[in-house]
């Protein structure tokens, strides 16, 4: 499977699983506990895969970053969440920086 792939899985699980944690509610309910925990291994082992084909700075910088971005817009919509100028320049900061990292990173 295509490394960016893998990647894209990482990061969805990764956004996915950052959910069940709030749903969790401080690890005190037992579903969301564990699927927790199945997801965050799942995402760990995708980005492991990629890994093998991207290199390490751009990988987890397209992971977190992504995954930091993505996450905090499935706060404003599931979890309803506040957003405001702050919080809309981090984000474009974060993608920004990724982009930045991989038309001139090391990896090319």
């Amino acid at each position: 499977m295509n490394a960016y792939v893998l990647l894209g899985i990482a990061i969805v699980l990764e956004i996915i699983g950052t959910s069940t944690m709030k749903a969790s509610a401080g690890f005190t309910k037992l579903v969301p506990s564990l699927l927790f925990v199945v997801i965050m291994g799942a995402s760990f082992y995708s980005v492991s895969q990629a890994l093998t084909e991207i290199p390490l700075g751009i990988a987890y910088a397209i992971w977190s970053g992504l995954g930091t971005a993505l996450t905090a817009l499935v706060a404003v919509v599931i979890w309803k969440e506040t957003m405001n100028l702050y919080t809309i320049t981090g984000i474009v900061l974060i993608i920004g920086g990724v982009v930045l990292l991989n038309l001139k990173g090391a990896g090319h």
